[in-house]
C-alpha cells in the first residue's frame, strides 16, 4: 500500500513538471515552427520567382575565374596524429593553385612541428608558423600568431591575400571550396559553407547525432538567419573572411583580430562584422562533377543535388565525454562569454536569433527533462498493457484536458522536429541515417544536458578561482582516404637503386652552383647518366620516365598547348590517344595543375618525367622561336668522324642538362622562395613580351644588380653546343 500512494504521490507532482515542461516545448515548438515555415515558404517562391528561369549555377561559373591569393589558417596544439595527413589531403587534392596555409604550432608541441616540417618539404606552400607562448593557450590566441605571420609573409613577399579562410586540423575539404569563395570575395566580407560529420557506423549514437543537428542547422537554419538579419556565425571552420574583414577586425583589437579569452572566437567576430556594415553569406553550392566531391556519401538514397553541396568533412567525437566536453565549451563561449561581450541589439530580428543561440542553458535542461517524463509514460503504458485491471496510473495524465491539450500540441511539434531532421538528414546521408534519427534524438538530449550541466559548473569554478578558460581541445582522428607515397629524397633513391653511393652524394652537395638543384650537378660532374637521373626523379614523383627528343615532336601535337600554358606550367606535349594527351615535364606536376589542363583542354591528361634540360630547350625551341637545336653541329661532328653515334648521346644529354630557365635559376640563388615565385607567377602575363627579370625589377622582388648577376651565371653555365662538342673531345683524348 505505501508503495501505491508513493506512486501516486510521485505521478501527481511529475504531473505538475509536464505540465511546466509541456508549456515550455510549446513555446520552443513554434519558436522552431516559425523557421521552419520561413524556410519552406521562402523556399517556394524563390524557385517560382527568382530560379524560375535562371539557369543553374553550379561549377562551369567559378572556374575560370582569376585566382585571388588566399591564405588557409589551420590552428594546431597536439595534432601530430592528424596534421600530416590533413596538409597531404589539402594541398594534393585542392582544385586551386594560388594559395597558403599557414599552420599554427606551439614550441612545446615538438611532434606536430616534426609532422608539419615533413610535409611541408614536399608540398612548399604549407609554412609553420610558432607561437610566441606555449601551448595550451586559446584557439583565438594560436590564430592571432598565425595572422601575425600572414602579414609579415606578405611583406617580405609582396604578395597581398585576398581571403583569410579558418580550418582545423581534422578536416577535409572539398576541392571547390577556395574557387568558391575566390568568386564570393568580390562581394563578400565573410563567407561560410556548410560543416557535415563524416560517417562510421549508424549505430554510433555519440557521434551521428552530430549529423542530424548539423544537416538541419546548416541546412535550414543558418540559411534563415541570413535572409533575416543578414549575419552569419562562423562555424570556425569553412570560413572565409576578406581581407577587409582581417584588417578591420586587427584595427579594432588593437593588433589583435580574434579574443583570447573567447573559446568560440568565431562566433562572436560575425556579429562585429556584420554590424561594420559587412557583407556575410551563407552558401550552399552543388557541382555537378563527381569529381569535385569525392568523399560526399555513397548512400544511393541521398539527394543528387544536396548531396553534393562545397562542403567541410570532419570526424566528431564518438565517446559521451569528449562529445561533453566540447559542447560544454560551445555553450560557455556562445551563452556565457557571448552573453557578455554581446549584449542585447536595437533590431528585434537579432535579438530573436541571439535569443535561440542562448536558449539552450534552458532548453537543454527541458528537452532532458521532457525525455525523462516521456520515459515515465513509456513505463505506465507498458504497465497498463500487461495489467490492463490494475491501477489507473496513467489516468493521472489523461484526465486533466490541459495536459491532453498540452500532449497532442507537442506530440505534433515532436512529429514536425522529427520530419524537419530526417529532410535535411536525408538530403545529404541517405535513407539509412533517417531511420536511426529518432533514436538519436532522445541520445542527444543527454549530451546537451550534460554538456550544460558540465558549462555551468566550469564557469562557476573560473568566477570563483578567478582564472582563465583554456583550450580544452577535442582529440582527433582522420579518416583513411589519402593514400599518399611518402616522399623520399632524390639522394635516398638514387642510394637505394645502387646509381651512387653516398660519397658521391656528397661530393655532388659540397661542388653544387647557387642555382644548380642536386641531379644537375651530378650529371655536370658525369656521376650518373641522364637516364638513371630521370628513372630516380620519376619515382620520386611516382609517375614514368620517358626519353625525349624535343625537337623531333610534331607540330599538330605543340598545337594542343598554347604558349601560355606551355611556359607557365613548362611542360611539352608529346602525344594525342584516344583522348589523352602525355606531357613532358622536368620536375612532377600537382594534380591541380593536371585537373586545370584537362579542363581547359577537354581531355584527359597525363605527365612523364624527361631528361633533365629537355622541356627548358624544347619550350625556347617551339614557343619562344629560338634557334636551339644542337642536332645540325652534331652531326656535323659525326660526319668529320670527331665523335661516333654513342658519343653524340652523351654530349646531346649533358648539353641538355646544362639549361636552365631564368626563373628556375633566380629561385636556387636564393633570391626568391620557390613558393613565393609561383604566386608572383599569377600576376606574369606570359603572352606579352615582357621579361620576366624586368618584371621582377618593376614588382620590387629583386635589384637589377641580381637579375644581371643570374643572367651571367646562366649563360656562363649554358655552354653552346660546339664547346660541349669541344670539351667533350678533350677530356675524351685526355683519357
Amino acid at each position: 500500500m505505501f508503495l501505491t500512494d508513493f506512486i501516486s504521490h510521485y505521478l501527481y507532482g511529475l504531473r505538475y513538471i509536464a505540465t511546466a515542461v509541456m508549456v515550455l516545448l510549446v513555446m520552443f515548438g513554434f519558436d522552431d515552427l516559425f523557421i521552419d515555415l520561413y524556410y519552406w515558404i521562402r523556399k517556394l517562391v524563390r524557385k517560382a520567382t527568382i530560379y524560375k528561369n535562371r539557369e543553374t549555377f553550379d561549377e562551369k561559373h567559378i572556374i575560370n575565374v582569376k585566382e585571388k591569393p588566399i591564405a588557409i589558417m589551420v590552428p594546431a596544439w597536439h595534432e601530430a596524429s592528424v596534421i600530416k595527413s590533413m596538409l597531404t589531403l589539402m594541398s594534393s587534392e585542392m582544385d586551386y593553385e594560388n594559395y597558403f596555409i599557414f599552420v599554427g604550432t606551439y614550441p612545446n608541441d615538438i611532434e606536430t612541428q616534426r609532422e608539419v616540417d615533413a610535409v611541408s618539404k614536399h608540398y612548399p606552400n604549407i609554412r609553420k608558423v610558432i607561437t610566441a607562448r606555449p601551448g595550451p593557450t586559446t584557439k583565438a590566441d594560436c590564430l592571432n600568431n598565425v595572422i601575425a605571420a600572414i602579414l609579415s609573409f606578405e611583406n617580405q613577399s609582396n604578395i597581398k591575400f585576398s581571403g583569410f579562410v579558418l580550418h582545423d586540423a581534422e578536416d577535409v575539404v572539398s576541392a571547390m571550396e577556395l574557387r568558391l569563395f575566390n568568386y564570393l570575395l568580390k562581394k563578400n566580407d565573410l563567407v561560410q559553407i556548410p560543416v557535415y560529420p563524416l560517417t562510421t557506423n549508424v549505430l554510433k549514437m555519440t557521434s551521428c547525432h552530430y549529423i542530424d543537428e548539423l544537416s538541419e542547422t546548416h541546412g535550414k537554419e543558418m540559411v534563415v538567419r541570413e535572409s533575416i538579419t543578414g549575419q552569419v556565425p562562423s562555424a570556425g571552420v569553412g570560413t572565409c573572411f576578406s581581407r577587409k574583414a582581417i584588417l578591420k577586425l586587427i584595427e579594432e583589437g588593437d593588433g589583435l583580430a580574434f579574443d583570447i579569452e573567447s573559446l568560440t572566437e568565431d562566433y562572436d567576430i560575425s556579429f562585429r562584422i556584420r554590424e561594420w556594415g559587412m557583407k556575410e553569406i551563407f552558401v550552399h553550392f552543388s557541382v555537378t562533377d563527381s569529381k569535385y566531391v569525392k568523399f560526399d556519401e555513397s548512400s544511393l538514397t541521398k539527394s543528387n543535388k544536396q548531396g553534393n553541396v562545397v562542403c567541410v568533412r570532419e570526424y566528431f567525437p564518438d565517446t559521451l565525454s569528449a562529445s561533453v566536453r566540447q559542447k560544454a565549451r560551445w555553450i560557455i563561449g556562445i551563452v556565457y562569454q557571448g552573453t557578455k561581450k554581446l549584449k542585447w541589439a536595437k533590431d528585434w530580428k537579432m535579438n530573436y536569433f541571439l535569443w535561440r543561440d542562448r536558449k539552450g542553458i534552458i532548453s537543454h535542461f527541458v528537452s532532458f527533462i521532457a525525455t525523462i517524463i516521456f520515459l515515465n509514460i513509456v513505463v505506465l503504458t507498458i504497465y497498463y498493457l500487461i495489467f490492463p485491471d490494475g491501477y489507473k496510473y496513467l489516468s493521472i495524465f489523461l484526465d486533466d484536458e490541459l495536459s491532453i491539450f498540452l500532449l497532442q500540441l507537442n506530440l505534433l511539434f515532436l512529429l514536425n522536429r522529427m520530419l524537419q531532421r530526417a529532410i535535411f538528414v536525408w538530403q545529404y546521408y541517405g535513407i539509412m541515417h533517417v531511420c536511426f534519427g529518432p533514436i538519436r534524438l532522445l541520445w542527444s538530449n543527454l549530451i546537451n544536458f550534460l554538456a550544460t550541466l558540465r558549462a555551468i559548473k566550469q564557469v562557476m569554478l573560473t568566477k570563483k578561482s578567478g582564472g582563465k578558460f583554456a583550450w580544452t581541445k577535442t582529440d582527433h582522428t582522420y579518416p583513411s582516404i589519402s593514400e599518399k607515397p611518402e616522399f623520399q629524397s632524390l639522394g635516398q633513391i638514387l642510394i637505394e637503386n645502387n646509381k651512387v653511393g653516398r660519397i658521391q652524394v656528397e661530393q655532388a652537395l659540397e661542388q653544387r652552383f647557387v642555382f644548380e638543384k642536386l641531379g644537375q650537378t651530378l650529371l655536370r660532374l658525369g656521376l650518373i647518366s641522364s637516364d638513371a637521373l630521370g628513372v630516380a626523379l620519376a619515382k620520386q614523383a611516382n609517375t614514368s620516365y620517358e626519353s625525349i627528343n624535343p625537337f623531333g615532336l610534331q607540330k599538330q601535337v605543340i598545337e594542343y598547348l598554347d604558349s601560355v600554358q606551355a611556359l607557365k606550367y613548362k611542360v611539352l606535349p608529346l602525344r594525342m590517344q584516344n583522348n589523352k594527351l602525355t606531357l613532358a615535364c622536368e620536375n612532377s606536376l600537382s594534380p591541380i595543375v593536371l585537373s586545370i589542363l584537362s579542363r581547359r583542354l577537354g581531355c584527359e591528361i597525363e605527365y612523364v618525367l624527361c631528361q633533365t634540360g629537355a622541356v627548358t630547350i624544347g619550350l625556347r625551341y617551339h614557343y619562344l622561336n629560338i634557334d636551339c637545336d644542337p642536332h645540325p653541329e652534331i652531326m656535323q661532328a659525326i660526319e668529320q668522324k670527331r665523335i661516333n653515334s654513342k658519343e653524340a648521346d652523351i654530349i646531346l644529354d649533358y648539353f641538355f642538362s646544362l639549361q636552365i630557365q631564368f626563373g628556375e635559376a633566380i629561385q636556387r640563388a636564393g633570391f626568391i622562395e620557390p613558393t613565393v615565385f609561383n604566386q608572383i607567377m599569377f600576376e606574369f602575363d606570359f603572352s606579352k613580351d615582357t621579361k620576366l627579370g624586368d618584371f621582377l625589377i618593376n614588382r620590387s622582388i629583386v635589384t637589377q644588380e641580381v637579375v644581371d648577376d643570374i643572367l651571367f651565371q646562366q649563360v656562363k653555365r649554358q655552354l653552346s653546343i660546339e664547346t660541349v662538342i669541344s670539351d667533350f673531345i678533350s677530356r675524351r683524348d685526355k683519357d
